[in-house]
């Protein structure tokens, strides 16, 4: 049993209370329609650049947000943040998960959060001035850049993409694809990372993050990738190729070898705030199959009380409760300082959260008949944005391996001893 079970707090306070009333009243009165209209504009034009409409949508969401002081709330360990801790910002990560716009309303969008939060740990007062102020603003939009086309990413061990040092640059060469945001035309930096060290070195110290501008010579933009023939424009999930791409020394971050530091630091809390935007979403999609349930009649009666109606609404109520609690102890456990004793609670999030959203959504979609896998309600979409995250950060296989190795731990220890 964890060391840390006894006085865990995990309710809402009564900061945060308020706090999540006024962006839930932003996210249903302004940020939900907004969506909409905003998704609309898409096929207006270059699917890859901001109508004058979608550009007007985002500035009037942000300003409202920002007026109220609502603004980077996931900052929850420095001075430039809020002073919250990743409970109560999970709490507010829920929220934001029930619309498309809703995280970046408040600017706390993947994966500039993450991004954001790696500048701001461990770049230099240069980086800070030139990019995480930006950032920091909603002025620009930035990309992550981990996965590769030609070898098994979800092992980070194998990223090959070369940097090798020349003089005061370094030299980058290979490919990167499901770069997520490198299509938004406000994409400015990328974070990659890159493979500093040779085959001789451990292999957690062979790899290195770097900061690219998206504007350097020699990156290609091959393609976007596509989720069930989808291209998400104008935010996009991009192929792209390095071509001996030069960049500055100083753009690498802390050190060669501390890829893999820097990484963990950055991925746990961003897992944590992608299960809780799931959570969200599960949250609207029972709210739409509720009401659908009980305004739409058949057979003479409603269809809340057709079939197995009523279980489907109560197993997805648990589900989702069960599902949020344990959220919120990765969040506590990572709010204790010890990034490696929250990893597995992490991992089991990471599995359970997004499985959860799509069996609800599922559910959600069936009672609606054939107009929710349309586009006349937002299921169909949060479906496949929920299938997709069961890959982002970790597919599932990683994880429960994660989980299962921690548990069996002590009982290997235990017959070797």
């Amino acid at each position: 049993m964890s060391k840390y079970i006894g006085a865990m707090d995990l309710g809402v306070s009564e900061k945060v209370a308020g706090l999540r009333e006024k962006i839930a009243k932003i996210i249903e009165e302004d940020a939900t329609p907004l969506s909409e209209e905003f998704l609309e504009e898409v096929n207006i034009g270059d699917r890859w650049t901001h109508t004058k409409r979608q550009s007007e949508i985002l500035d009037f969401l942000k300003n409202k947000a920002k007026s109220q002081g609502l603004w980077n709330f996931w900052l929850t360990d420095s001075e430039r943040g809020y002073g919250l801790t990743t409970v109560d910002y999970a709490h507010l990560a829920e929220e934001m998960g029930k619309c498309h716009l809703g995280a970046e309303t408040f600017n706390c969008s993947a994966p500039d959060t993450g991004n954001m939060e790696v500048i701001e740990r461990y770049g230099t007062d240069t980086h800070k001035k030139q990019w995480l102020e930006q950032l920091l603003n909603g002025k620009i939009r930035s990309a992550y850049l981990m996965t590769e086309p030609d070898v098994a990413s979800s092992d980070a061990t194998n990223i090959s993409m070369s940097c090798v040092s020349d003089g005061d640059e370094y030299v980058l060469n290979g490919e990167k694809y499901w770069a997520s945001g490198a299509g938004d035309p406000r994409c400015s930096i990328y974070i990659v990372m890159v493979k500093t060290g040779g085959d001789d070195a451990p292999k957690h110290k062979r790899h290195s993050m770097v900061l690219v501008p998206a504007d350097s010579k020699g990156i290609e933009i091959l393609r976007p990738m596509k989720i069930f023939g989808h291209d998400d424009a104008p935010h996009g999930h991009m192929h792209l190729r390095f071509s001996d791409v030069r960049i500055p020394a100083e753009n690498l971050l802390v050190g060669e070898g501390e890829g893999f530091a820097i990484s963990q630091g950055r991925l746990g809390p961003g897992r944590i705030h992608h299960c809780m935007r799931s959570i969200g979403q599960a949250e609207k999609a029972l709210e739409l199959l509720c009401k659908r349930s009980v305004q739409r009649e058949a057979f003479g009666k409603p269809l809340a009380q057709l079939g197995a109606n009523f279980d489907v609404i109560a197993e997805a109520r648990i589900e989702i409760d069960m599902a949020r609690l344990l959220c919120l102890r990765a969040a506590w456990m990572m709010d204790q300082g010890d990034p490696r004793a929250a990893a597995p609670y992490i991992s089991q999030i990471k599995v359970v959260a997004p499985r959860m959203a799509l069996k609800v959504m599922d559910e959600a979609m069936q009672m609606h008949g054939g107009v929710g896998i349309s586009q006349d309600t937002p299921l169909a979409d949060m479906w496949m944005n929920q299938r997709t995250l069961r890959f982002a950060d970790g597919p599932d296989a990683v994880h429960r391996r994660q989980i299962a190795r921690k548990e069996l731990k002590a009982y290997t220890q235990q017959k070797m001893g």
